[in-house]
């Protein structure tokens, strides 16, 4: 079977949860587990038990549309088309050289990606807004939306799978290249650049449809599905990582249409 699963520690840490660590007198001692060392307010779920995680909110959470159409195609017309089409088609190779199948850290590498063109376009539709003293017409707040939203798919992703440590390395170049790239080509064409993402999206939708597959077939262990992702989609208590596949996939596709 392929290993999907892996120990995480610090990555799973929630809010008001303590790790223990040494200080320099070699005494064990509590920090709060959070960015800036600063515990943040106390929030609870709507039956009134505390909510126990940091990194999103319970007015945050939501139900994935499962019904959206997976197989919808923007067919590449014109030559900015054509070239995000091309060029999503060849990043496509290397990809799957590299992860095979081993569709877990497969995923959490293109969550990296993934997250990286909301933030760009986002920030800077902002600062259009800024210097020309217009509204935005409510997308800045999309494209931070989808960047969230595909974070937090990494962060769900974390916990199924145990990246090695060129992995790790690998993300350092490539978001450190991607979000260059990205940054200047929406500078250039900020209709190119959302085709891009749009052709990306495809990708992805193939990518965790053969994910479904493989735990269909029994090569990947259906494992529970992380607490975090029970959470965050509004699953039910028993749902497995084939459920968290499932919801991913609808919000690729969402995104898809919105690029």
């Amino acid at each position: 079977k392929f290993p999907v699963m892996g120990v995480r520690w610090r990555s799973s840490l929630t809010l008001g949860e303590k790790e223990q660590v040494n200080n320099k007198n070699g005494e064990d001692k509590q920090v709060v587990a959070s960015y800036w060392g600063i515990k943040g307010e106390e929030v609870k779920k709507e039956d009134g038990t505390p909510w126990k995680w940091n990194c999103f909110r319970p007015w945050e959470t939501y139900q994935a549309d499962l019904t959206i159409d997976l197989k919808k195609h923007h067919v590449p017309t014109t030559f900015l088309d054509k070239l995000a089409y091309w060029t999503v088609k060849s990043l496509r190779f290397p990809t799957d050289v590299f992860f095979q199948r081993r569709y877990g850290c497969r995923a959490m590498m293109l969550e990296t990606v993934a997250a990286v063109p909301g933030m760009v376009g986002g920030m800077l539709l902002h600062c259009k807004s800024l210097r020309r003293f217009e509204h935005s017409g409510g997308w800045i707040k999309t494209l931070l939306d989808e960047a969230e939203n595909e974070r937090m798919h990494l962060m769900t992703f974390m916990e199924v799978s145990q990246p090695r440590w060129y992995e790790r390395a690998l993300v350092f170049t490539v978001q450190g290249v991607f979000f260059n790239a990205y940054f200047l080509a929406y500078l250039a064409s900020p209709k190119l650049a959302h085709r891009v993402v749009g052709y990306l999206e495809e990708e992805a939708i193939h990518s965790y449809t053969e994910f479904l597959k493989e735990l269909d077939k029994g090569t990947i262990e259906n494992v529970p599905a992380p607490a975090i992702a029970i959470d965050y989609w509004r699953l039910p208590a028993d749902s497995t990582l084939r459920d968290v596949v499932m919801v991913v996939r609808a919000d690729e596709a969402h995104h898809r249409d919105v690029n």
